[in-house]
């Protein structure tokens, strides 16, 4: 009698090499920050926006008026939940020179054009963040 054979698949997580193809030195490319309380469950691959106040990160917002409406960084931890309080701990790559894939990025609720995802696309290149289709 032959046994059935038992197949499992896995989805494996997106991870950091997936995004990132390219950076000079990693310790200058990238910082620490704190994820504002508010912002909700914030994915990996997140492109963000510095509240200039409190110097505190959030999903990049076209339209807001309190520095978040400029993409100036992109997550590169794993899934942080700034829902109820401040999330610490996240890594952030605030400036090139680097390349990123472009099809990984992630954008907030906020981002509902192209000219939303241009526009921060555009800022992030102006901190040396370079964003390339097929990376």
């Amino acid at each position: 009698m032959a046994r059935a054979l038992r197949v499992t698949s896995f989805i494996e997580p997106k991870n950091l090499s997936d995004l990132v193809k390219y950076e000079d030195n990693e310790s200058y490319t990238r910082d620490a920050g704190t994820i504002v309380s508010g912002a909700g469950i914030v994915p990996f691959a997140r492109v963000l926006g510095k509240i200039t106040a409190s110097g505190k990160w959030t999903s990049y917002t076209p339209g807001a008026a309190d520095g978040s409406q400029i993409a100036s960084g992109i997550l590169l931890t794993s899934s942080l939940d700034a829902t109820a309080a401040d999330a610490v701990g996240a890594v952030i790559l605030v400036r090139g020179p680097s390349i990123v894939a472009l099809q990984e990025l992630t954008w907030g609720a906020a981002v509902t054009t192209q000219g939303h995802k241009d526009t921060g696309v555009a800022a992030l290149q102006t901190a040396g963040i370079v964003s390339r289709a097929e990376a």
